[in-house]
């Protein structure tokens, strides 16, 4: 029978670990956990049933793990015999990694910052967030290569990131997040490509500690106010394209990047209809989105713009409208909301104030269904009942204001 370990929480068997394991066990355990044989040697078992060696020892006073090889291809009683000559090595002032290590950096083990550029490169053509692409990099580089950059991939510890992130982990709980998550990538990506046997962010939960978490919504307006924030908008100084922009983006309830983003192919005036391709999709679905009276008159006067182009909101150069470029309207008139904001003023609006089905006012803000049996279900996107819900909305505005 298998106990857990107090101080380790790894699984041993019996009450002397030395020598625990057996050919048998070894080759039928499925449940996932590390089960010590002697000499520092564990059976590494994950959820998947794969099994590997692991030994964990001290060399020169830091306690490192060695991964020596998987199971069937390295058989019990020669991952015996490997852990106790490291040990030997170790107990004598040497170091089993040494050799081991030279020969593989002769091999070309890349740096941590290398193998992030790796890594980036690899993942960046299926992120369709630009801004996304730079953060994911530049985090790293802020917070992770100036302690980690410059060591090889397999040589960071758990403790070196410990070290790292601990002066951030409470103090910028959600980068710190991100930065783990991103340096995690990496060495699952070291794992993968055998410069390393573990990921040592799989360890350091624990030691960081418990993050306060404080859900932080989207600044947004009560929906009785937004009629209020377009009539500003509408008297500002701010340039025509903006104001434009701004209010088809309130009146389509859709995200800052797909109405900064709209282009004339995508509008059908006489159907009265705006459909966005997959690609420019969060959901990475297409979604057509009815437009209103008031929405058809703001693409008439879009057409009236100097700048001519495929963009129905360019800049002067017919390039999209910058992402800031609203929210710095609304910051500007004294407005306390963000462009993203404007969704859920809507969708506080149908649900207080129509009783338009739940269902209609998810799809017209383009939301996946979670549900995987209820999604398998949910093959119309309900066109024409989310016409009268955005007929509605533009009525709204228009008796508020």
């Amino acid at each position: 029978m298998s106990e857990r370990d107090g101080k380790s929480g790894l699984k041993r068997r019996g009450r002397h670990p030395e020598k625990a394991l057996s050919d048998d066990f070894v080759r039928e355990v499925t449940v996932a956990g590390r089960y010590c044989d002697g000499n520092c040697l564990y059976l590494d078992v994950q959820p998947s049933g794969s099994r590997s060696w692991v030994q964990r020892i001290v060399i020169r006073g830091r306690r490192r793990e060695i991964g020596l090889g998987g199971v069937p291809l390295v058989p019990l009683d020669e991952a015996r015999a490997r852990a106790l000559a490291n040990r030997k090595v170790a107990r004598t002032g040497g170091d089993p990694l040494g050799g081991k290590q030279s020969g593989r950096l002769g091999k070309g083990v890349p740096t941590f910052a290398a193998a992030a550029g790796r890594v980036w490169r690899q993942m960046r053509p299926g992120w369709r967030n630009r801004k996304y692409r730079g953060d994911w990099l530049s985090g790293l580089a802020r917070y992770a290569f100036p302690h980690i950059g410059p060591m090889p991939v397999s040589e960071v510890t758990s403790a070196h990131l410990v070290e790292m992130l601990g002066s951030v982990w409470h103090e910028r709980p959600t980068t710190a997040r991100r930065v783990r998550q991103r340096i995690a990538a990496v060495m699952d990506w070291a794992v993968a490509m055998e410069y390393r046997p573990d990921n040592p962010c799989d360890r350091i939960g624990p030691l960081l500690g418990r993050q306060r978490h404080r859900v932080e919504h989207m600044r947004a307006l009560p929906h009785g106010k937004v009629a209020g924030a377009v009539r500003a908008v509408r008297s500002s100084r701010a340039r025509r394209v903006v104001k434009l922009a701004f209010e088809f983006l309130v009146l389509t309830a859709a995200r800052s990047g797909e109405a900064r983003g709209a282009r004339w192919a995508e509008m059908d005036r006489a159907g009265g209809v705006w459909t966005l391709p997959a690609g420019r999709m969060k959901t990475n679905r297409e979604h057509r989105v009815p437009l209103c009276r008031r929405a058809l008159a703001i693409l008439d006067a879009a057409r009236t713009l100097p700048a001519h182009g495929p963009l129905v909101f360019p800049t002067a150069r017919n390039r999209p409208l910058k992402d800031t470029a609203l929210s710095m309207l609304l910051k500007d008139l004294g407005i306390a909301a963000v462009p993203h904001g404007f969704r859920s003023s809507f969708r506080d609006w149908a649900a207080e104030e129509t009783d338009h089905p739940r269902e209609v006012v998810e799809a017209a803000l383009a939301h996946t269904v979670r549900n995987a049996v209820e999604a398998a279900y949910a093959r119309s996107d309900l066109f024409e009942r989310r016409r009268e819900l955005m007929d509605d909305w533009g009525a709204y505005l228009r008796r508020r204001r």
